[in-house]
C-alpha cells in the first residue's frame, strides 16, 4: 500500500497491546478511522536501545509475532519501518563474525577501524573535539577478536550499536538486501534512522556530510524506488537542513513544531507559529510526540535563544511531572538537546491545550504523526522512569487491553479522535493543495487550507492565550 493522506500512528508493537496481536485487536477495535498509517518502530530482534540496535532485518522478534502479522496490517494501513542505516548490534552475525574470523570475515569492511581511518598519530584532540558526538568521549569502542588482537571501531551511540561503513560494497550489498527485504514485507516508507551520522570523513564534523551524504541517500533512493518504496531522512539538528533536503523532493519531519507550538501555548503569541508554518514544506511529516524527547536544537532560529530558555523552563515549571534531571545523564539519556516528557504532560495535563495543539498540528503543512501515547492523552510514567532510570521511558508507557479501554473513553481522547478522522476525510488538506496563515491579533491565529482543484476549505480559528478555537468548512462551524 502506498503513502495516503492519513494519520500516521507511531507505536511498538508491544505498546498497545503486548504483541502485534493484541496491536491489531486495538487498531480494529477503536482507531481504524483515525489513522491511516503505522510507523512500527523497530520489531527486529534486537541487543538494546528499544529496538534500535538490530540483530538483522530478515526476521520478527518472537516475542512480537510474525511477519505475516505486519503484511495484515499493511494491508489497512501503510507502514513505516525502520533501518538503522549509520549502525548494527555488535551481536549481529555480521560483527561477531567479524569478531571470530577478523582480516579474514567477509564482513570486515562493514566497520570502520580508527586506525585505518586515521593517519599515523591521530587522530588528536583536535579531530576528536571536531567530532559531532552523542556522548562525551570520543566514539570509538575496543574490541578483542578470537585471534587475540584488538582494534577500535568506530561507535556513535550505545555500546552495542557499532557504526556501518557505507561506503564499502559489502556494506551497499547489505542495505540493498535490507531494503528488498522491507518492501517485499509490506513496507511503504523507510525512516532511515541516524542518516546524518552515517559519512565519515576525516577532518569533518561527520556529520551530514556534503555531498557525500547525497551520494549515500541517492543510492538508498535508487534502490527503495524499485520496490515503489519512499524515504524519511530522520534528522534532529537545525531546521535548515530539514529544508534542504525537502529541496531534494524528498519527505522530511517537521521535529521544530512542537517546540514551537509549547511557546505559543505557553506565551499566548501567536507570531512565531505563524511564521514558522508560512516556511513549512508540505511534503513532511508533523510531529509533537515521538519515541525520544521534545526536541530543543530543532527550534533553534525559529525561536530565539531567550524564547528558547523560556520555553524549557516553562515546560518545567508548567508540566506535571517533568524534572530536569529526567533529561540528564543521570537517566541514562544521551542527549541533551531533548525534554523527556510526554506531549500532554508538558501542557500541563490540560485537556483544552492539549487538544489545541493537535488542531494546530493537523492543520500544519504535512502528514501529520501522533505518538502512541499521544494517542491516548498519556501522563508522564514516573515509576517506568524510575524502575528504568532511562529518561526517554516516561514517554513509552506499556498499555494493556483493559487500560486502553479505559482510556479510550476519556472525552479528550474521544475529541482527538474525532479531529483526527476529520483531518483523514476533508480533501481540503490535499498536501498539493494551499495553506495561509493570519494572524489577526497577537495571540490569535488563523490557518486555512484550501484544495487548489475542488476549491473546498477548511479554517482553525484559534486563541493562544484562552486556548479557544473553532473549525469551520467553508462558512459552517464544523461540530467534532
Amino acid at each position: 500500500m502506498g503513502i495516503n493522506n492519513k494519520v500516521m500512528l507511531i507505536t511498538y508493537a508491544d505498546s498497545l497491546g503486548k504483541n502485534l496481536s493484541e496491536l491489531t485487536v486495538v487498531l480494529d477495535r477503536y482507531f481504524s478511522e483515525a489513522i491511516g498509517g503505522l510507523h512500527l518502530l523497530p520489531f527486529f530482534p534486537s541487543s538494546g536501545d528499544r529496538g534500535f540496535s538490530p540483530r538483522n532485518y530478515t526476521t520478527v522478534d518472537s516475542a512480537f509475532g510474525t511477519w505475516e502479522e505486519i503484511e495484515a496490517l499493511g494491508d489497512q494501513y501503510y507502514l513505516m519501518f525502520d533501518f538503522m542505516i549509520n549502525h548494527i548490534s555488535r551481536e549481529s552475525t555480521f560483527f561477531r563474525d567479524f569478531q571470530e574470523k577478523h582480516l579474514d570475515s567477509a564482513y570486515k569492511d562493514m566497520f570502520i577501524l580508527k586506525d585505518e581511518f586515521f593517519p599515523v598519530g591521530r587522530p588528536n584532540k583536535e579531530d576528536i573535539d571536531l567530532i559531532y558526538k552523542r556522548k562525551d568521549k570520543a566514539p570509538f569502542q575496543k574490541v578483542t577478536f578470537s585471534d587475540g588482537q584488538t582494534a577500535e571501531v568506530w561507535n556513535t551511540f550505545g555500546e552495542d550499536q557499532i557504526d556501518l561503513d557505507v561506503t564499502s560494497d559489502t556494506t551497499k550489498t547489505f542495505i540493498k538486501k535490507t531494503i528488498s527485504e522491507m518492501a517485499n514485507h509490506g513496507c511503504s516508507l523507510i525512516r532511515l534512522d541516524a542518516f546524518a551520522y552515517a559519512i565519515k570523513k576525516l577532518g569533518t564534523s561527520d556529520f551530514f556530510i556534503e555531498p557525500e551524504i547525497w551520494n549515500l541517500l541517492k543510492f538508498v533512493e535508487e534502490e527503495a524506488i524499485k520496490y515503489e518504496v519512499d524515504l524519511l531522512p530522520e534528522i534532529h539538528e537545525h531546521f535548515t537542513i530539514q529544508h534542504k533536503i525537502a529541496k531534494h523532493d524528498y519527505f522530511i519531519y517537521d521535529f521544530a513544531l512542537p517546540m514551537v507550538t509549547l511557546y505559543s501555548l505557553y506565551s499566548g503569541k501567536s507570531e512565531r507559529l505563524a511564521a514558522w508554518l508560512r516556511q513549512s514544506p508540505m511534503k513532511q511529516f508533523t510531529t509533537l510526540d515521538t519515541h525520544d524527547g521534545i526536541g530543543v536544537v530543532d527550534a533553534k532560529d525559529i525561536l530565539t535563544d531567550k524564547e528558547l530558555v523560556y520555553t524549557s523552563e516553562k515546560l518545567y515549571q508548567i508540566g506535571a511531572n517533568v524534572k530536569k534531571i529526567y533529561s540528564t545523564a543521570n537517566y541514562n539519556n544521551l542527549d541533551v538537546y531533548q525534554i523527556n516528557s510526554t506531549y500532554y504532560s508538558a501542557l500541563g495535563n490540560d485537556d483544552s491545550s492539549y487538544l489545541l495543539a493537535r488542531a494546530i498540528q493537523c492543520f500544519a503543512p504535512g502528514l501529520p504523526q501522533v505518538y502512541y501515547v499521544g494517542l491516548l492523552a498519556g501522563e508522564n510514567d514516573i515509576e517506568l522512569l524510575e524502575q528504568t532510570k532511562e529518561g526517554r521511558n516516561i514517554n513509552r508507557h506499556y498499555y494493556d487491553l483493559a487500560e486502553i479501554a479505559e482510556k479510550v473513553e476519556q472525552p479528550i481522547v474521544q475529541n482527538l479522535l474525532k479531529l483526527l478522522k476529520f483531518r483523514n476525510t476533508e480533501s481540503a488538506f490535499d498536501l498539493s493543495g494551499s495553506i495561509e496563515v493570519e494572524t489577526p491579533s497577537d495571540n490569535s491565529i488563523q490557518i486555512t487550507r484550501t484544495n487548489i482543484e475542488t476549491l473546498e476549505q477548511v479554517r482553525l480559528e484559534a486563541n493562544l492565550e484562552t486556548k479557544v478555537f473553532q473549525i469551520f468548512k467553508g462558512d459552517t462551524l464544523v461540530m467534532l
